[in-house]
């Protein structure tokens, strides 16, 4: 079959179009388990290395899930609301203003924030907060005001997202800096970094130990970082983020929008826990409610034209824009079945240019897929492999429920 996970990754390695693939797949009971590892990794020494499950990968956006959690566990405990002002926490969101456009001076049009940001609104990309490279006016807003950097040229999320919003809270959709500043808020209400709060409430209680935020400082780690290469001395993550990796080489801290490296085969535990609803990371009513639609009316309208836009291609990760979606408390929400597929509310997104990753609560069955890219990235084969990991591993699961009897 052309279009399965074994075929289809092995003809892009022998290619050359992907040095290799780390798929993870587990349902509900953890009966079914799908684990591959395919292709080579290169040392920095140049030697070759069979890629394995166990290898550390930059997770790019796909660090946003794990935030969800974090955030959402201060609920839990009381530190925050999901629906309450953060002003008093971050006054730095209410102060920042919205903008409207530039006069003829070249000057920006801001107008005062008409209502509180939440972390409902946060965790689900209609705060305002708009990533530049998403919205032209701060884009050009950024241009003019970036600023000096710290002598060490790293910013805190406070500073390297100090752009005003991009409209009012609550009444858009946009893909932006929300999660950083949900992680930060954290950081604020705990007292401890976000690494440190994952560690004790995330990664230990799944018996994770191969999480750390970009820089990389834990040497156990080096041996098994595939970013680690000929290509990327610095392991910034280049080739996920099909060349670049900017954003690790300016920030400081702790960054729940894009920071952290795992394994794929942890990152898998946290879906299946999410998937199991087994209270090792959260309630099971806060479950719930991540599998629940969460936007506005307004905000709802705008990400649904989004999704048809030009720039719907990247927001939909995989998935037909005929089909009905909202956002949940964490990714991409699928609020009808598709069949054959995805079952209604799933949840799901991505990581940089080659991560992937669902839960489908409805039939019982979560994954994550990294394609491990080769420079220069050929996109058109990297998203026709991450849609082959999605439906592939749905195909795997119906194959050994028929062998089950």
């Amino acid at each position: 079959m052309a279009d399965d996970i074994e075929t289809s990754f092995q003809a892009a390695i022998d290619a050359g179009k992907i040095n290799g693939a780390v798929i993870c797949a587990i349902d509900a009971e953890g009966r079914f388990v799908y684990d591959k590892a395919l292709g080579e990794r290169t040392l920095l020494s140049g030697e070759k290395y069979p890629q394995q499950t166990d290898d550390v990968l930059f997770l790019a956006s796909a660090t946003k899930l794990v935030a969800s959690i974090a955030a959402l566990q201060c609920v839990e405990d009381g530190l925050l609301t999901l629906t309450g002002d953060l002003s008093a926490i971050a006054p730095e969101l209410s102060d920042k203003g919205v903008i409207t456009g530039f006069n003829d001076d070249g000057e920006p049009q801001i107008e005062p924030v008409a209502g509180p940001i939440t972390l409902e609104m946060l965790l689900t990309h209609s705060s305002g907060l708009c990533y530049h490279f998403m919205d032209p006016l701060i884009a050009r807003w950024r241009e003019k005001f970036a600023g000096t950097r710290h002598e060490d040229n790293r910013r805190l999320v406070e500073e390297l997202f100090a752009y005003p919003l991009g409209f009012q809270p609550g009444t858009g959709w946009m893909y932006g800096s929300g999660l950083d500043w949900a992680g930060r808020i954290v950081e604020r209400v705990t007292g401890v970094s976000l690494c440190e709060r994952m560690q004790q409430r995330i990664f230990d209680p799944l018996g994770i130990s191969d999480a750390e935020f970009y820089p990389v400082t834990r040497e156990d780690l080096h041996p098994r970082l595939v970013d680690l290469n000929p290509q990327d001395p610095e392991a910034q993550g280049r080739a996920v983020l099909g060349g670049g990796g900017e954003m690790n080489k300016v920030t400081r801290g702790d960054f729940g929008g894009h920071g952290l490296f795992m394994s794929g085969a942890s990152y898998v535990k946290i879906l299946h826990s999410l998937l199991a609803n087994n209270s090792k990371l959260l309630k099971p009513a806060t479950v719930d409610d991540m599998f629940q639609h969460h936007l506005s009316p307004a905000a709802t309208a705008s990400q649904q034209a989004e999704l048809a836009g030009p720039k719907g291609v990247f927001f939909r990760v995989g998935i037909d824009p005929t089909t009905k979606m909202g956002h949940g408390l964490g990714g991409l929400l699928t609020l009808e079945d598709v069949e054959g597929w995805y079952g209604e509310r799933t949840l799901t997104w991505g990581g940089g240019l080659t991560l992937a990753w669902f839960i489908d609560r409805t039939n019982g069955l979560c994954g994550v897929g990294a394609v491990q890219a080769a420079l220069p990235l050929d996109m058109q084969e990297i998203e026709v492999l991450k849609q082959t990991f999605r439906k592939d591993v749905y195909r795997k699961r119906s194959a050994w429920r028929a062998q089950q009897g």
